[in-house]
């Protein structure tokens, strides 16, 4: 069976460091409480001139230099992401501009932070339906361009980065096996933006009213997320006859230490076997998983033959789980 193997990935943040100790001189919060409720120590903010296609590309390039790929050997190309370039085009397009790839197929998935799980799920259809035989799956934030740093509750939290993975055609039985998508937007007031779109479009009194900025119920999501996260991973591994005793490595959405550490809990997944770096990124919104993904390959924790879970969580309220054999 066809699957889509990932053969390159990649992950990039900017340079800028945005401590809690930074936070503390901006809004009223303290590394204690930051730390406590988030497990986050530190973030990556883009400057004035970047924007997600910049990221994007950085993360790109990285996965196409590991998989010893040129662009132009790309078929087509996927991101996710809540905080694109522009309305129009995508930033999918300026990706493949940025790039130099061929005049191929470009798009972006709109999925809050499940994207990651969302464009990994477009891209390995079209790796095993025959339609492509490498697809250019990413995730790329800047989500401080929605933070109000007024809001103690999410400018703790958010950050900016991008990650890649590069799926191949392959028969060898590596690749992935199975993506699980779901959503639920009877809790759509739990994570959103509201001034921006056709509902609310720019104008003075969208920008007076701070309607441009991300809006988060976090207690009452924390509760949905784990829920989220159990329910998925289960389901997927149930389908495939395998418990979490086979699980290699779980890579769960960055967003909050105790939600990870929750899931795993309820999950019987030991600490050892999650990837975790919330503490050096923060909630990176769509790129969280590829750039944990990117990081766990790195650091020689992902090795052939091993079973890698992975599963996010984002506004909308979407969530989803990929099950990959390395």
């Amino acid at each position: 069976m066809t699957r889509g193997k990932i053969i390159g990935v990649g992950a990039y943040a900017p340079k800028r460091v945005l401590s809690n100790a930074e936070l503390e001189k901006m809004v009223n919060t303290s590394d204690e409480w930051i730390v406590q409720r988030s497990g986050i120590r530190e973030r990556r903010i883009v400057d004035e001139s970047e924007a997600t296609s910049d990221l994007a590309v950085r993360a790109a390039q990285q996965a196409l230099e590991q998989a010893n790929l040129v662009p132009e050997d790309i078929d087509f190309i996927v991101v996710g992401t809540t905080t694109a370039d522009m309305q129009f085009p995508s930033t999918a397009n300026f990706v493949q501009l940025r790039l130099g790839c061929r005049r191929i197929g470009s798009m972006d998935v709109w999925a809050a932070c499940t994207a990651s799980i969302y464009s990994l799920a477009v891209g390995a259809q079209f790796v095993q339906t025959g339609k492509y035989r490498r697809v250019l799956c990413i995730g790329a934030e800047t989500l401080s361009r929605i933070t109000d740093y007024t809001d103690r509750g999410t400018c703790v939290l958010l950050a900016d980065a991008a990650g890649a993975a590069i799926l191949e055609a392959s028969e060898d039985g590596s690749g992935v096996i199975d993506a699980d998508l779901y959503s639920d937007t009877s809790h759509w007031e739990l994570l959103y933006m509201p001034g921006g779109g056709s509902r609310h479009p720019a104008s003075h009194e969208t920008v007076d009213a701070r309607l441009h900025y991300a809006k988060m119920k976090g207690s009452e999501l924390f509760k949905i997320a784990v829920r989220m996260f159990v329910d998925c991973t289960s389901t997927i591994l149930k389908r495939h006859g395998y418990t979490v005793n086979d699980v290699d490595l779980f890579i769960p959405h960055q967003a909050n230490l105790r939600i990870i550490e929750a899931a795993a809990k309820r999950l019987s997944m030991p600490m050892e076997r999650v990837y975790v770096n919330v503490d050096r990124y923060g909630n990176t919104g769509a790129a969280s998983v590829y750039v944990a993904l990117a990081e766990a390959v790195s650091a020689g924790r992902v090795k052939r033959g091993d079973l890698v879970l992975m599963a996010a969580f984002g506004g909308g309220v979407t969530w989803g789980a990929a099950l990959v054999r390395w």
